[in-house]
C-alpha cells in the first residue's frame, strides 16, 4: 500500500450528510479522518473548541496543511484560483507568498512538487486521475457532450428518470462503465489494490446500480461528485467548505484545526475522548479482526452520547453491530441519509451513538 502519494485530492464524502448526521453543538470536540481536509474544514462551520484532522499518510496531511494555510491567508476568489477551481497562472507566486507559513517538512514536501500546485492540486491525485481518464477518455465513447449536459440540466424527477432510461442506459454505457469500474481497474489505477482486499462480490455491478439510481434522481443534476466524475471539473458547483455561505466562518475558526499522524484511534490517546467523529470510510480496509480491535478503542474514545459517522462501500463494518451493548444504531437517520447522499457510489452512510 503506498502512502507516499496524493491518492484523495478532495474528499469524495458529502459533507452535507455527515454535518446533519452529526450535527455538532457549538464547543464540541471533533475527530475527524483529514483525507483531503475538505470535510475537517466543513466541520468548523460547527464553531466547535476543536477538530483533529488524522491520517496515517504524511502527503495527506500535508495537502490538508496547504489548504489550511490557503484559507488562513486568502480570500475565497484566491483560495478557488490556488487550488484549482478556478484558472490561473499565479499559484506559484501564491505559494511562495505562503510557503513560510508551512511546517518545515510540508514545505519542503510542496517545494519538491511544486508542479502539482501549478496544475491545480485539486486535479493532482490518484483518485482524481481516475476520474480525468473516466471523463476525457472512456465517456466520450459512449455519449457526446452535449448529452451530458442534457443529463445534468435542470429537469422534474420523472423527466430525469426517462432522459436516463431513453437517453442514457445504452449498451454501451453499461459495458464500458462495467470494464472501466471493475475490480481491477479501479483497484490499479483509482484506489490501491490493497484496498479492495475485503471485497465480495461484482464491484462493477454495485457501482453500476448506484450509479443507476442516482442518475434517475433529480439530486443529480446538482451534485459536485458527479458532475467530476463526468465532466473532469466542477463547474459552478462547489464542496461544502468552499461555498460562499460557509468560507467566512470557517476562515474565523482555521486556528481550532490541528493535524495528527496516526491511526484515528491513537487519537483518542493524546486528546481524550471526542463527542463526535467523522470516520470516512476506513473500515473498508481492514480484515475483521483488525475491525474489531479499532471498534472497541474508538468506541472507548467517545464522549457519552457521542456520535460516530462513516461510510461502508463495498465492505459492510458496523459498530454498533459489533458491540450493541455500548454502541447504538441510529437506523431511521442513516438510511435517510443515505437516500440524499451525494457520494451516490456508497453503499451506506452510517451513524452510531455511543451509549456508555
Amino acid at each position: 500500500m503506498n502512502f507516499n502519494l496524493i491518492r484523495y485530492a478532495n474528499c469524495w464524502e458529502d459533507a452535507d450528510v455527515l454535518l446533519q448526521g452529526l450535527a455538532p453543538q457549538p464547543g464540541g470536540k471533533i475527530l475527524s479522518v483529514a483525507s483531503a481536509g475538505d470535510n475537517s474544514f466543513s466541520l468548523l462551520t460547527t464553531q466547535p473548541e476543536l477538530v483533529v484532522a488524522v491520517d496515517i499518510s504524511r502527503p495527506q496531511l500535508f495537502l490538508t496543511e496547504l489548504k489550511k494555510v490557503c484559507v488562513t491567508r486568502f480570500d475565497r476568489e484566491e483560495t478557488l484560483a490556488f487550488l484549482g477551481f478556478a484558472a490561473s497562472n499565479q499559484r506559484e507566486k501564491s505559494f511562495d507568498s505562503l510557503k513560510k507559513d508551512l511546517s518545515s517538512d510540508a514545505r519542503h514536501y510542496w517545494e519538491s512538487n511544486l508542479l502539482l500546485i501549478e496544475k491545480g492540486i485539486i486535479h493532482q491525485g490518484k483518485f482524481e486521475k481516475y476520474f480525468q481518464l473516466f471523463s476525457h477518455k472512456i465517456l466520450p465513447l459512449i455519449h457526446s457532450r452535449n448529452t451530458i449536459d442534457k443529463l445534468l440540466s435542470p429537469k422534474s424527477e420523472s423527466e430525469q428518470a426517462f432522459f436516463y432510461q431513453s437517453q442514457w442506459n445504452t449498451w454501451r454505457w453499461r459495458l464500458l462503465f462495467k470494464l472501466f469500474f471493475s475490480k481491477y481497474i479501479l483497484g490499479k489505477l483509482g484506489r490501491d489494490p490493497a484496498f479492495m482486499n475485503h471485497v465480495k462480490g461484482s464491484v462493477s455491478q454495485f457501482i453500476l446500480d448506484k450509479t443507476a439510481r442516482h442518475l434517475t434522481s433529480e439530486l443529480a443534476q446538482g451534485n459536485f461528485i458527479l458532475h467530476y466524475a463526468l465532466t473532469g471539473n466542477f463547474g459552478a458547483l462547489l464542496p461544502h467548505y468552499l461555498q460562499a455561505e460557509n468560507y467566512p466562518t470557517i476562515q474565523k475558526n482555521i486556528g481550532q484545526l490541528q493535524l495528527y499522524e496516526g491511526f484515528a484511534q491513537e487519537a483518542t490517546a493524546e486528546f481524550g475522548r471526542f463527542e463526535y467523529m467523522n470516520l470516512s470510510n476506513i473500515f473498508e480496509y481492514m480484515d475483521a479482526i483488525t475491525f474489531r480491535v479499532a471498534a472497541e478503542l474508538l468506541a472507548k474514545g467517545l464522549a457519552e452520547n457521542g456520535k460516530m459517522a462513516y461510510w461502508n462501500l463495498m465492505v459492510p463494518r458496523r459498530i454498533s453491530e459489533r458491540i450493541p451493548e455500548r454502541v447504538e444504531y441510529r437506523q431511521a437517520l442513516s438510511e435517510s441519509l443515505t437516500a440524499g447522499d451525494k457520494g451516490f457510489f456508497y453503499g451506506k452512510f452510517i451513524l452510531d451513538q455511543y451509549r456508555g
